[in-house]
């Protein structure tokens, strides 16, 4: 990730977060030429297709040259600043094979005897250093392999656990660890790469079949029938409208055309990674939308006594939370519905743990985060991650670890004073919950028309995994709880 010139200039280029992702925009710069930095200290934000981070520099020393202004979009391995450390303090100067390794984070490296020893890696924030004594072996060379970035995919996943079964997913699975341990890349041709990134498919998860582990066309078409949902969000409309945090990325360059009746506006990063997740869900997984209207004007007072709860002191109690346990309640009595598709094996894979996503609007796109094991939670331990969860958002601090493994979705097309709405499903999961704005309608209470705290529910769902019958049954649970908050205790 570095390397040292002649006139003592060391170089940092643009990591590879380990994502398969091959480029990331900088969106802000916080040195300039002239300014000294010292290792660790963090000198730009970058945005990837999956989430920004902050990059610490690796070494002491004066900053010479930033090579790309605010706003570019970086390949991975491109040199993006460059730091006089003559007065001291840089790491040692590295091989040339270890120069060509940009993987983050970098294993350390075995020091030659005539080489001081390495000094702190860099790595990106929220990333570990992992630490190993193996010397990375040198990397294979096949006929007309360029030696560039990996091409990977925006939001792409390698084969999950719940493909065990399948020998092919083993296989794969053996083989990512492998390269990954060895600190190298996936083999393959440039036009190969290019079809990956074009079809969607993570290379480090494909199993080679060329000479020398080389991978092949017929490779990626091969993974494009067994690939695992990647994690990216739904199209549809998110529970919260974060506002412009501290990082906040800028906008995207509208391009005017002469007649200033057009404007182009460049897609990239989360927004583009958002299409491409959005086009392969709507035309893999059969969709199917179900609807039902419902008095939660109990959910209401409830939540307005659970904000004076001692419980709740200091937590956000907002509808979203008592809807987000409704749903939970309703997978329990329904387990079958919170299930993912095999493509390779034909298989229907049920969870029995449930990583509750909310969609979030931010201002590089729409997110998914998700709670992990949010089965388990109690109300307060839920509030809690639920505000967690929003505030990252919000910050634009969310971690792709945060967006993978989802099983199921929320979104609250009610903030924007939606009734409701069809919402796609985020890939790889089972089902997503959609939430009207809750406002005053007349409504028949009791046998008499009052005024009623209504609002919509759409549920949507895969229908190789869901039948009408079983998502009615969830849909119709929900809006139960809602209706009754007191089944929270009854059916729990």
């Amino acid at each position: 990730m570095t390397t040292m010139t002649s006139a003592a200039l060391a170089e940092f280029k643009m990591p590879d977060v380990g994502e398969g992702l091959t480029e990331a925009e900088i969106l802000k710069w916080f040195v300039a030429p002239g300014d000294t930095v010292t290792d660790g200290q963090v000198v730009c934000e970058v945005e990837t297709a999956k989430a920004a981070v902050e990059l610490p520099i690796p070494f002491n020393g004066v900053v010479r040259e930033l090579r790309f202004p605010e706003g570019t979009t970086v390949d991975v391995g491109q040199v993006i600043i460059a730091v006089d450390v003559s007065g001291g303090g840089a790491p040692a100067p590295a091989t040339e094979e270890a120069a060509v390794q940009e993987t983050v984070p970098e294993p350390a490296a075995e020091p030659a005897e005539d080489e001081a020893p390495q000094g702190r890696q860099p790595v990106l924030v929220g990333y570990g250093v992992a630490e190993s004594s193996t010397k990375r072996r040198a990397r294979k060379s096949a006929p007309g392999q360029a030696d560039e970035p990996p091409a990977g995919t925006y939001y792409a996943q390698a084969v999950q656990a719940e493909l065990n079964g399948s020998s092919t997913a083993a296989q794969a699975t053996a083989a990512s660890v492998e390269r990954d341990e060895r600190g190298e890349r996936p083999l393959a041709k440039p036009p190969v790469r290019k079809l990956a990134k074009d079809l969607g498919v993570d290379l480090t998860s494909v199993v080679p079949s060329g000479p020398d582990g080389i991978i092949t066309r017929e490779d990626v078409h091969a993974a494009v029938a067994s690939a695992a949902a990647p994690a990216a969000a739904p199209a549809s409309a998110p529970v919260a409208a974060p506002q412009t945090g501290a990082a906040e990325a800028p906008a995207a360059a509208p391009v005017v055309s002469g007649d200033a009746r057009e404007t182009r506006i460049p897609v990239k990063g989360v927004r583009k990674a958002i299409a491409q997740a959005m086009v392969g869900s709507a035309f893999t997984a059969p969709h199917v939308t179900e609807f039902v209207t419902v008095d939660v004007t109990r959910t209401m007072k409830l939540v307005e006594e659970l904000k004076g709860d001692k419980a709740f002191a200091g937590l956000r109690v907002n509808p979203l939370l008592l809807i987000s346990k409704a749903l939970l309640v309703a997978i329990r009595r329904n387990p079958e519905v919170n299930a993912a598709w095999d493509e390779a094996n034909q298989e229907i894979v049920q969870k029995h743990y449930v990583n509750l996503g909310i969609a979030a609007a931010t201002p590089r796109g729409l997110i998914v985060p998700n709670i992990k094991d949010a089965q388990a939670k109690t109300l307060p331990e839920l509030a809690e991650a639920l505000g967690d969860l929003v505030s990252t958002a919000r910050d634009g601090k969310t971690s792709p670890a945060a967006m993978q493994g989802g099983t199921v979705t929320i979104t609250n097309v009610g903030v924007f004073g939606v009734d409701t709405g069809t919402p796609i499903l985020n890939p790889g999961e089972s089902a997503i919950l959609a939430v009207g704005s809750i406002k005053l309608q007349p409504w028949v209470h009791k046998g008499k028309v009052k005024p009623r705290q209504v609002t919509t529910l759409a549920l949507s769902f895969d229908h190789r995994l869901v039948d009408g019958e079983l998502g009615s049954k969830v849909l119709a649970d929900v809006a139960a709880i809602l209706e009754q908050p007191k089944r929270l205790m009854t059916w729990a």
